[in-house]
């Protein structure tokens, strides 16, 4: 119905005038940008879809359960009051929402066959991807200079850790995530969409995007991610700078047993990070360098599933404070229903 109007439109004006050429315009910009987007996932295969949306589901399940657990705990228990705690109560929201970005629209994509995503539902899912890992990366940031404070300054680490400047650093952490997301999204969005309008991934990836992207389109996104790269380099020095210092300090203590009580803290920290960062760099190594787009698809779960659902196994793997809390949450539990 759509092209018989335009045709009908068409046949009314002169070849040649300025309204035929005016039309002709406008119907470019309706080519150039779509209204929606299709997701095309990991397979055609419906089996294979089902397959892919038990397995998110299960993933995305477990990772529910791991982080509000975790922020259940620290809200509840009087002994995880303190500003590790409550940093890592942040972590797990944050870890919370990321992965409720991405998995359930894809959960839903495979069950319905629907693979379609609206325009504004693309800018939304870039949007708060930027937002929720650029907060995620600076509140990694600020731990690192609590374990700082807490190993390399002791005696004054109530004062620059007090109740205020904890809040403070988390509101900075994420008003710094929405500029970011919200720069990006600008960026992204700001371009005009020539190609097909079929993303080769399951959600809606910059990368992705920007191949669908006019010729000379990209400048100002491609500039941004430069930027921010920059920015990443940097926060992560300052990271390296800060374990330089809690190792020196560390390899100071005499007593073995205060050593590794110690390390003990900053590990799940180092391995976060890590994983944080080793899955990102994957991530871009494949989305230059892998030209299947299965390939590129699996490695992008790495960073928008992996951290998220193995974040709160880190955090408690070792933790006697959250075992122990966990442990009398059960056993509070328990009690409350035998009577």
């Amino acid at each position: 119905m759509k092209d018989l109007c335009h045709r009908a439109e068409e046949s009314t004006l002169e070849p040649g005038s300025a309204d035929h050429e005016k039309w002709q315009g406008k119907k470019l910009d309706e080519m150039r940008n779509f209204t929606a987007f299709l997701l095309m996932g990991f397979s055609d295969d419906p089996l294979l879809q089902k397959v892919y949306a038990m397995v998110f589901s299960l993933v995305y399940l477990a990772a529910l359960t791991g982080n509000l657990l975790i922020i259940a705990l620290t809200t509840a228990d009087q002994h995880l009051q303190s500003p590790l705690y409550f940093f890592l109560k942040n972590l797990s929201f944050i870890d919370t929402c990321y992965i409720s970005v991405t998995v359930p629209k894809s959960i839903m994509n495979s069950l319905t066959n629907i693979y379609s995503i609206s325009f504004l539902g693309c800018a939304m899912q870039v949007f708060f991807l930027f937002f929720l890992c650029g907060t995620e990366y600076a509140l990694l940031l600020v731990m690192s200079y609590d374990r700082y404070a807490a190993i390399c300054h002791p005696l004054h680490y109530e004062v620059l850790m007090n109740r205020g400047s904890c809040v403070q650093m988390v509101m900075a952490s994420w008003l710094g995530g929405c500029i970011y997301g919200a720069l990006h999204t600008a960026g992204t969005f700001s371009v005009s969409f020539c190609e097909t309008n079929k993303v080769s991934q399951f959600f809606c990836e910059v990368p992705s995007l920007l191949k669908l992207a006019c010729s000379g389109e990209t400048v100002l996104e491609n500039g941004l991610i430069i930027a921010s790269s920059v920015v990443v380099l940097v926060c992560f020095i300052a990271m390296l700078v800060s374990y330089v210092h809690i190792f020196s300090t560390v390899l100071k203590i005499l007593s073995s047993k205060g050593r590794v009580k110690s390390l003990s803290t900053c590990l799940p920290h180092i391995a976060v990070v890590t994983l944080f960062l080793f899955s990102g760099f994957l991530t871009y190594v494949a989305e230059n360098f892998v030209t299947s787009s299965l390939l590129k698809s699996l490695t992008s779960l790495l960073y928008t599933v992996l951290p998220p659902t193995v974040n709160p196994v880190i955090y408690s793997l070792r933790n006697q404070e959250l075992q122990a809390a966990l442990r009398n949450m059960i056993a509070g539990k328990c009690l409350g229903f035998s009577f």
